[in-house]
């Protein structure tokens, strides 16, 4: 009996479709890039491995980190796109349900569904030999299909491959990543250990408590707790309000110690967690308003570095072990994880992540995007959707008015990238801060140049 196998790339044909833009990912950032280059009349395939929008806010998609009860740490003003407000009835800090209904109408509104490939995946991408298209490899339900396409967007995401530590010894429970973590069932009645003390660490710690059996944080150093709101403003207002004006960092230090202690049921060394290593607005963004209320409770006990797992115990750097049912780490995600695409064609030497113009545009290639691809201490949506403005603005202008165009291929050919980003702000040294920029002088840049490139779209959406 003759078996079939699947077909190879090799036996396939490549199919040209080089009048058109690849977008990998229909997640936050993949969205809003078709949707300007749809705008500017330029075709593009979505490929998206999920059956549906949301990336990372979908639970369906297999990389995503999302469960019932998360939300948003960026109050609405903040986090919506530029052009398509955030409904009136919805939360001040959105939900999971709220960010799926808001990025589902956004991808309807616009017309970006229709252009979106569910259930595939990008298996490798290459430059064409001798020309600037690329070769992208598809896998979908019916096997893996080659395809020529004129340009190349990357846009899904930068937290998606869970970082996990090596440790000493063997645990027999369960483990798992906050990437993982779908709802406190999995926890209920169990002895939980909780490794890391980021927003998402602190997420899950205060919800554990509430129907574990016992609930520990382990915290390797400190940071600063704020909570959603101070005098019933939505905390970010406040932040976006002090950047905006360029107040002094000494000032705003002076000044932000003292609102976050007021409006905090205590100081945090008062409950056990360690004294930040960093000056404040050197670390991102811990949003919380309860943890430190589970802590004075006694339903969640803190706990330093592990330094042995032991069966069913973990040892502390303490000393001290407690017996343990279920570890999640919340440890982060790798920063810089591209599989599918050589690092030569990202523009990367020797430096944790690639040398790209303001994280998003290569300095040589005219058709090759990063977006989203910056971390930032507010919402990530408008800033994705500037960058996507200015990519699909300058792509139109090569063809329509070359001259216009060339002013930014001239900026983008010497990137500005990494701590010329900073703001002045010495972020904290850690994998999490490879991609962090500080944000309000960050959108102004990228306002500026979309304004620069401002040009009417070609194809008008309704409003």
């Amino acid at each position: 009996m003759e078996t079939l196998l699947e077909p190879t790339v090799a036996d396939t044909v490549c199919e040209d479709r080089s009048d058109r833009y690849c977008v990998i990912g229909a997640g936050a950032a993949g969205l809003t890039a078709a949707k300007n280059l749809l705008e500017y009349g330029i075709a593009v395939d979505v490929i998206e491995r999920a059956s549906d929008v949301g990336g990372t806010w979908n639970p369906g998609c297999p990389t995503s980190a999302a469960y019932p009860s998360i939300h948003l740490i960026t109050s609405k003003p903040f986090i919506r796109y530029t052009d398509f407000p955030i409904p009136d009835d919805y939360p001040t800090y959105l939900g999971q349900r709220h960010i799926m209904s808001y990025l589902r109408s956004y991808a309807d509104h616009f017309g970006v569904r229709e252009h979106i490939e569910f259930d595939s995946s990008v298996e490798s991408v290459d430059r064409v030999d001798g020309g600037p298209e690329w070769i992208v490899r598809v896998r979908t339900a019916d096997g893996v299909s080659e395809r020529r396409y004129g340009g190349l967007v990357i846009a899904n995401g930068h937290n998606w491959s869970p970082r996990q530590p090596e440790l000493p010894g063997v645990f027999h429970g369960l483990t798992m990543h906050s990437a993982d973590y779908k709802g406190q069932d999995v926890l209920r009645g169990k002895r939980v250990l909780v490794v890391g003390a980021g927003t998402s660490g602190c997420d899950i710690a205060v919800e554990s408590c509430q129907s574990a059996a016992q609930t520990f944080l382990s915290v390797r150093r400190g940071n600063y707790i704020w909570p959603k709101y101070m005098f019933g403003i939505p905390t970010d207002a406040y932040y976006e309000l002090v950047l905006k004006f360029h107040m002094p960092r000494p000032l705003v230090r002076a000044m932000g110690k003292p609102l976050l202690r007021l409006n905090s049921p205590g100081n945090p060394l008062r409950f056990g967690l360690p004294r930040p290593e960093h000056k404040l607005l050197e670390e991102h963004f811990v949003m919380n308003s309860t943890l430190l209320y589970h802590l004075g409770h006694g339903e969640i006990g803190v706990k330093p570095d592990i330094v042995e797992l032991c069966g069913d115990r973990v040892r502390f750097a303490d000393g001290s072990t407690e017996q343990i049912d279920v570890i999640v780490y919340a440890t982060g995600y790798r920063q810089a994880e591209f599989p599918f695409i050589d690092r030569k064609h990202l523009n990367w030497s020797d430096g944790p992540i690639p040398e790209l113009h303001l994280h998003a545009f290569h300095p040589e290639y005219d058709n090759l995007f990063v977006i989203g691809y910056v971390q930032i201490s507010t919402g990530t949506w408008p800033i994705m959707d500037y960058q996507s403005q200015i990519m699909a603005r300058y792509l139109h202008l090569l063809k329509t008015d070359p001259r216009r165009a060339a002013r930014f291929r001239a900026a983008k050919a010497n990137p500005v990238h990494g701590p010329e980003l900073n703001g002045g702000i010495d972020f904290y040294r850690s994998e999490r801060h490879w991609l962090q920029v500080e944000h309000v002088s960050y959108r102004k840049r990228l306002r500026k140049l979309a304004k620069q490139l401002a040009v009417a779209p070609v194809v008008h959406t309704p409003r």
